[in-house]
């Protein structure tokens, strides 16, 4: 158990690292030792970016972020690096280990002002932010925000200690202006802000270091954010056994578009079907059946004539998944065929125009989703909210059509409430993609390449988690397993990739998922 809990990918929020720490200390560890060894985690690290004997600026603030700053400078003097130590209150105000830490120092320190960080900046070679960390729940103001300014300006490489000072730990959000690091020194686990956008981009390197806090905490804290790494949901992981066959693998069906909308939902049955899913049929307006036909090889199409055809298309027992949206069209007719798709409680993913067709009327989309995730539950199986079946997968502008409500700038809460108002896994697109069940679990992806924006790429996405689903992987652990392989894909591909370059480049991913299982 230990062992498995060292591997999992928590990720604590401000005031669940708080609570860490105080466990920490209630079990016997003084603060006053977690701070010498987070101070000298941060001057190991300082060590690595400065030649011996280069200069170090060190700014302080007034709680324990500053704390770990002190012990920083008197181990770096220790080695012998030239270092000077700005402190940005007053010395009265400091209390506890950090004024501990502050007497510890015994050396010269001036306070942050315009002149001392003009003077210190002349000399750096690199300035370490001890001045707030991951708690800070306010925009930097005074002095601390004109030091932000002559950072820019001077082009001096910042190492941060725990979080970028004018970040919000939780969230990711910029409160006002923010430290740029090009390296961040974290303990004992990452933040979301260390992978939520802006936050990601100001943080640099993050490096995760021990300083000596058990994994037990964990059992106590039990924190249900993740980042997206395989080994979250490696143990569900989909490899066939010798014993093997198509069917076992699970059959994935797809509807497709009119004529002019056809590539949409090919890409997302080409992505299904490399995602492990053993038959993959497209259900497809007669009238583009030949088109349909002529672009496709191992996939099966099956044409949606007549009034009664959907229900036919879904009536084989051996379809496990299914994807309506990419391509499909945003009419009445759209929404009637989700919800009909819906009733028949099969693992569902909706994407791209099965959500904007419920604009106006999302708690249909809602009631038929919680239809779907109770069907073929036995009536007396009790009032427990049953595992989602279905994946949403909206961009932004989708999101705030389906969740006016809700404040997307907050993206890990947003999707949070959301998979609890609508009783699906959501899927929040974009550069730190958000994966959220209505369990409260939810996990942050930071693996996608930039060249990922471009079209289509979404109609791969939703395949490939529709392929997961289809071998029959619980929706939250499918969702990011398509999120986490869509990302690497997009790496594989590289610069200059188009959306038919990604259903090929999963091959080496999944190739690669499955021998470390093997492994």
């Amino acid at each position: 158990m230990q062992a498995n809990m060292d591997r999992i990918p928590y990720l604590l929020t401000p005031e669940e690292m708080g609570r860490a720490d105080e466990l920490t200390i209630y079990a016997g560890t003084p603060g006053s030792v977690l701070m010498e060894r987070a101070g000298g985690k941060v001057a190991a690290a300082a060590q690595q970016m400065v030649p011996d004997g280069g200069h170090i600026l060190i700014l302080c603030g007034p709680g324990n972020n500053g704390g770990d700053g002190f012990v920083a400078a008197r181990q770096l003097d220790g080695a012998g690096f030239d270092v000077s130590v700005l402190l940005l209150c007053d010395p009265a105000r400091l209390k506890g280990d950090a004024a501990q830490a502050f007497q510890n120092m015994q050396l010269p320190w001036s306070q942050l002002t315009e002149e001392s960080l003009s003077l210190g900046l002349g000399k750096a070679g690199l300035v370490i932010d001890a001045l707030f960390g991951a708690g800070l729940d306010r925009a930097l103001e005074g002095m601390a925000l004109k030091a932000v300014k002559m950072l820019r300006a001077s082009k001096t490489p910042v190492l941060a200690v725990d979080l970028p000072s004018g970040l919000n730990g939780a969230t990711g959000a910029a409160l006002g202006a923010v430290f740029e690091a090009v390296r961040t020194v974290t303990f004992y686990r990452r933040k979301p802000g260390h992978l939520l956008e802006p936050g990601r981009s100001y943080c640099g390197i993050v490096e995760v270091v021990d300083i000596g806090i058990r994994d037990d905490v964990l059992k106590d804290i039990n924190p249900k954010t993740f980042a997206n790494e395989p080994f979250l949901w490696a143990a569900v992981f989909p490899v066939p056994g010798r014993r093997a066959h198509k069917y076992s693998r699970g059959h994935a069906l797809v509807f497709g578009g009119q004529l002019q909308t056809t590539g949409a939902s090919r890409l997302s049955a080409m992505a299904a079907l490399r995602a492990g899913s053993g038959l993959v049929t497209m259900a497809v307006p007669p009238g583009a059946l030949s088109t349909y036909a002529a672009h496709l090889t191992a996939i099966m199409v099956r044409p949606l004539k007549g009034e009664d055809a959907l229900a036919r298309a879904l009536s084989d027992d051996r379809l496990s998944g299914c994807l309506i949206g990419p391509g499909y069209g945003t009419g009445s007719k759209t929404s009637v065929d989700v919800v009909s798709v819906l009733a028949q409680g099969r693992a569902t993913v909706l994407d791209a125009d099965a959500l904007t067709c419920f604009e106006a009327d999302t708690q249909r989309l809602f009631q038929a989703i919680s239809a779907c995730n109770t069907a073929g539950w036995a009536e007396n199986a009790g009032a427990t909210p049953k595992p989602a079946k279905v994946v949403l997968t909206p961009h932004e502008g989708e999101f705030k059509r389906l969740f006016p409500d809700l404040n997307v700038n907050n993206r890990l809460t947003a999707a949070r409430q959301a998979a609890q108002a609508s009783g699906a896994v959501v899927v929040l697109k974009g550069p730190d993609t958000v994966i959220a069940a209505p369990d409260g679990r939810a996990a942050i992806n930071g693996n996608a390449p930039p060249w990922l924006a471009t079209a289509g790429s979404g109609d791969v996405l939703a395949g490939l988690i529709t392929g997961f689903l289809a071998q029959s992987v619980p929706a939250f652990e499918a969702a990011a397993m398509g999120v986490w392989c869509h990302g690497e894909a997009g790496s594989i591909a590289g610069a200059g990739l188009i959306a038919e370059d990604l259903p090929a480049a999963v091959q080496p991913v999944i190739a690669g998922l499955v021998a470390e299982r093997a492994g």
